[in-house]
């Protein structure tokens, strides 16, 4: 047995390692990004801000002057406190190993966000995922019965949900948080793209915690996740967070976003009248099923057997999209495809209607 083999542990070989496809010269609807630059006005004063930054230096190790302006743009009482990430990912590992007591276990729904799962593994906690309905919607009495029989540290709730897209039943949601024992973290990845807002849930439930992220709204090259919840539970996590986390390009790139946030109001909600578009051309299509849709993205069940075929084609003619079909049951036949600039959707739905012709 070689050395890898003997040391590293069963479950980390098990894992596949988390797959990003080349994308260099494609129309990139994969992933869930703004696709839209900011404008030429805008870029150069970024830059600008950015040319006499102390790169020889370390960054504010709490990256205060970002966390007063998130507290501002997203109206955060002074009474809780706000934890920043490398991206979401790094809050899910920083909860993950603050629970990983003996038997621990993290519980969500499925199909759901990849990371909860693998980051659980990573952990080494227990994971126990709860399939959703057929129509993508909460299975209460499945999920209230996982609550009971595992006790779970900690469970996620997504706001809406990816890959689905859709939000869930607000008094399902109530129950299964009164239910659980430990943490509930509601995940507003999307909020830019929803009317829907629970940071007025932290009033209601000392367990509960909001995570957030800027990567959506068109700052995904920064990597900017955030908690937000009460400070003795953000305290004991900061301790696990490693020195110096957000950098000074990172720091100083959202600090002048945020300054400039009507920028990327403008964008997103330019995506929420595009995503509206493209579900109705996606369901123009013969045989296509189009799920209701609270994010920038758009799923969709291609006619049975066809989800290959047409990411494949699709990927033929430099547009890249997400194949679901395979990764879980309820997502048989199923593509995800995240809302594009204009240009960019009509290229896809002529792509789309000559493959679905072929």
């Amino acid at each position: 047995m070689s050395r890898v083999k003997k040391l590293i542990r069963d479950e980390i070989q098990a894992l596949s390692a988390y797959h990003v496809p080349a994308s260099d010269d494609m129309i990139k609807l994969d992933a869930m990004e703004n696709p839209y630059v900011w404008p030429a006005v805008a870029r150069e004063a970024w830059s600008d801000s950015l040319r006499d930054l102390p790169i020889n230096r370390y960054p504010d190790p709490a990256a205060q002057l970002v966390k007063d302006g998130l507290r501002r743009l997203m109206g955060v009482d002074d009474k809780y406190d706000l934890l920043l990430g490398n991206g979401s990912d790094e809050i899910i590992q920083l909860l993950a190993m603050a629970l990983a007591k003996p038997g621990a276990t993290i519980l969500a729904p499925e199909p759901g966000f990849v990371m909860y799962k693998m980051i659980a593994t990573f952990c080494g906690l227990k994971y126990v995922g709860v399939p959703l309905q057929n129509d993508f919607e909460l299975d209460r009495d499945a999920m209230l019965s996982a609550v009971i029989a595992h006790e779970p540290a900690l469970v996620f709730l997504a706001q809406p949900n990816n890959p689905t897209g859709n939000l869930w039943d607000e008094k399902t949601l109530t129950e299964i948080v009164e239910a659980a024992p430990g943490f509930v973290v509601i995940d507003e990845a999307y909020m830019a793209f929803t009317d829907a807002d629970h940071i007025d849930w932290l009033d209601r439930y000392d367990h509960v915690l909001i995570m957030r992220t800027l990567s959506k709204v068109g700052l995904a090259g920064l990597r900017l996740g955030l908690l937000i919840g009460n400070k003795e539970c953000l305290h004991e996590l900061d301790k696990l967070r490693l020195p110096y986390n957000i950098n000074v390009l990172t720091q100083a790139s959202a600090l002048f976003a945020l300054e400039h946030y009507e920028m990327m109001v403008i964008q997103t909600e330019q995506i929420r009248v595009d995503r509206v578009m493209l579900q109705k051309d996606l369901a123009s299509l013969p045989g296509v099923t189009v799920f209701p849709s609270e994010a920038n993205f758009v799923l969709v069940r291609t006619p049975a057997g066809q989800a290959r075929n047409w990411f494949e084609g699709l990927k033929q003619r430099k547009i890249l999209i997400k194949c679901l079909d395979g990764g879980h049951p309820l997502l048989k036949d199923c593509l995800r495809i995240t809302v594009g600039t204009t240009e960019q959707n009509a290229a896809l739905m002529d792509a789309l209607r000559e493959i679905a012709q072929a």
